[in-house]
C-alpha cells in the first residue's frame, strides 16, 4: 500500500476509508510507518481513534501501545469507551492507570465505568492520587445524569478579585483547562455566586471588581439532574456549559456544550433502543452476555403476547376454515394498523423526549392522533378493499363468498384498525409517563399486541357478522 505524500489529516481520511475494506492492510502499514502514525495522532487525535475502530481491539492495542502515553491517551479518549475499556483490559493495570492518569477525569471515569469489575479494581489499585480519587468521586454520579456528563476542570476564581487580577489568572489556567468559555465566580466556601463569560472579562476595566462585573445566581444543576434536564436549561438559555452545583451551592464542576450535544444524542438512540425492547445503554461493543441479559426480557414478554394473539386467532378458526382467502388477507390489516401506529407513536416520543407535551395538552394530543388515525383508516380502508374486490373478480384471489362482502370486510377491518392504532401508538407512551416508567420503553411491544389483536382478532370477528 502506498500513498503520495499528504497531509496527516488526509492521510487518516484515506486511512480510515481503506481500512474498512481491508483492515489488516491499513495495519501493516502503520506498522511500517511509525512516523505517519504519530503524525496523524499529534495532528488530529479524533482521526486516529476512528482509524482504530475500524481495525479493531487487537490492532488498535498494538498501535496505541506505539505512541507515549500521553498522545496513546489522546486518542483512547476519542474512541467508543466500550471498545477503548477492551483495549484497557489487554494490557497489564500499570500501564492502563498510566494512560487514564493522562486523561481528563470524567473521560477516564466514563472507560472505567465500562471496565469488568474485577479489571477496574486493578486498574484503581494501580492508580495514584489524586486521579483515582478524582475518578471514584465522578463514579458516584448514573452516568445518564448532570454529575455523570460533568467535568471537574473547570476556571474558577473568588469573588473579591478584580478584573485585571481576574485575567492574569485566567492566563496562567489556558494550558491546564481545555474550556475557558465562561469563568465560574465562587465565594470563601467555594459555593457558586456567579459567572462572567470570558468575552465580557476581556472588556472589564483592570480595577472592576468580579462582584460588579458578574451575572449573580446564574443557572446550575445538580449533579443527579438527569441528562435531559442539563441539556433542556442549556439550550433553553444559550449557554456554551452550565455548571453543576451540590445542596450547598458549592461549585462541582460543569457540563459542556459538546458533552449536552452528546447527550442529546444518547437520549435519541436510546429511545430507539428501548422503544424496541433493546438495552438502553447496549451498544455494538457490549458483550453478548451482556445483550442477552437486557433483551431476553421484552422477548419473553412478546412471546407471551405473540401466545394471546394466536389463542385470539384459534378461536375463529371456523370462519377461516369456510372462507380460506381470510388467512391471506388478514396479514395486510395487521399490518396496515402496524405501521400506522407506528407512526402515532415515533410522533408523541419525539415530542416526550423535547418536553413538548404538557400534561394539560394530553388529551388533545390524544384526540388529534385518533382523528389522524380515523382519517387514515377511512381512505385506506376505501382503498384496501378496493384492491380486495379487483383482485377477486379479476380471478387472482378466489373466494366461496360474494367479492363484495369479502370486500366489505377488509374494508371495516383495515378502518377499525388504523384508527384504533393512532389511538394507541399516542397513548401508550402518555400512559407510560403518568405511570411513572420511560415513556420510550418498550411501547413498540404494547403497540405491537394491539394492533395485531385488532388487526386479526377484529377481521375475523366482521368476517364472522358479514359473511
Amino acid at each position: 500500500m502506498k500513498l503520495r505524500p499528504r497531509r496527516p489529516r488526509e492521510v487518516a481520511q484515506l486511512l480510515r476509508r481503506r481500512a474498512r475494506s481491508a483492515p489488516r492492510e491499513v495495519e501493516e502499514y502503520l506498522d511500517t510507518h511509525a512516523e505517519e502514525w504519530e503524525a496523524i495522532v499529534e495532528a488530529d487525535p479524533h482521526d486516529a481513534a476512528d482509524i482504530l475502530e475500524e481495525l479493531g481491539e487487537d490492532a488498535a492495542t498494538d498501535l496505541l501501545a506505539e505512541l507515549d502515553p500521553d498522545d496513546a491517551a489522546d486518542v483512547l479518549e476519542e474512541m467508543q469507551d466500550d471498545l477503548a475499556a477492551d483495549i484497557l483490559e489487554e494490557y497489564d493495570p500499570e500501564t492502563a492507570a498510566d494512560l487514564l492518569e493522562e486523561m481528563p477525569a470524567d473521560e477516564a471515569a466514563d472507560v472505567i465505568a465500562a471496565l469488568e469489575p474485577d479489571a477496574r479494581e486493578g486498574i484503581f489499585d494501580a492508580m495514584e492520587d489524586p486521579a483515582e480519587a478524582d475518578v471514584r468521586r465522578l463514579l458516584v454520579y448514573p452516568p445518564d445524569s448532570a454529575g455523570g456528563l460533568m467535568t471537574t476542570e473547570v476556571a474558577k476564581l473568588p469573588v473579591g478579585m478584580t478584573a485585571g487580577e481576574a485575567i492574569e489568572r485566567v492566563r496562567q489556567m489556558n494550558e491546564e483547562l481545555e474550556d475557558l468559555s465562561y469563568v465560574y465566580i465562587v465565594d470563601f466556601q467555594d459555593r457558586l455566586v456567579g459567572v462572567l463569560s470570558f468575552r465580557d472579562l476581556v472588556f472589564r476595566r483592570p480595577g472592576e471588581g468580579l462582584d460588579e462585573a458578574m451575572i449573580h445566581n446564574p443557572v446550575a444543576v445538580s449533579p443527579y439532574a438527569d441528562r435531559e434536564e442539563a441539556a433542556e436549561l442549556t439550550h433553553r438559555y444559550h449557554l456554551f456549559s452550565i455548571p453543576v452545583v451540590d445542596d450547598q451551592q458549592r461549585l462541582l464542576g460543569m457540563v459542556t456544550n459538546e458533552e449536552v450535544i452528546e447527550a442529546i444524542q444518547m437520549e435519541a438512540t436510546e429511545d430507539f433502543a428501548v422503544a424496541t425492547g433493546a438495552g438502553a445503554e447496549e451498544t455494538v461493543f457490549t458483550s453478548v452476555g451482556g445483550s442477552v441479559r437486557m433483551r431476553i426480557p421484552w422477548l419473553s414478554l412478546n412471546l407471551v403476547m405473540a401466545l394471546l394473539v394466536a389463542f385470539v386467532i384459534e378461536q375463529q378458526t371456523g370462519i377461516i376454515s369456510r372462507e380460506p382467502v381470510l388467512a391471506a388477507l388478514m396479514p395486510v390489516i395487521a399490518l396496515l394498523g402496524g405501521n400506522a401506529g407506528f407512526q402515532s407513536l415515533a410522533v408523541v416520543i419525539r415530542s416526550l423526549a423535547t418536553d413538548y407535551v404538557p400534561r394539560s395538552q394530553v388529551l388533545h394530543v390524544v384526540g388529534r392522533q385518533f382523528s389522524v388515525g380515523v382519517l387514515n383508516g377511512l381512505i385506506l380502508g376505501i382503498l384496501s378493499g378496493g384492491l380486495a374486490l379487483a383482485l377477486l373478480d379479476s380471478g387472482v384471489f378466489s373466494s366461496l363468498s360474494e367479492p363484495t362482502e369479502i370486500a366489505a370486510v377488509v374494508t371495516l377491518a383495515a378502518f377499525g384498525n388504523v384508527a384504533v392504532a393512532g389511538l394507541a401508538g399516542a397513548s401508550i407512551p402518555l400512559v407510560l409517563r403518568k405511570l411513572g416508567a420511560d415513556p420510550a420503553q418498550a411501547s413498540s411491544i404494547f403497540l405491537t399486541l394491539i394492533t395485531d389483536l385488532v388487526g386479526f382478532g377484529g377481521f375475523l370477528l366482521v368476517a364472522a357478522v358479514l359473511l
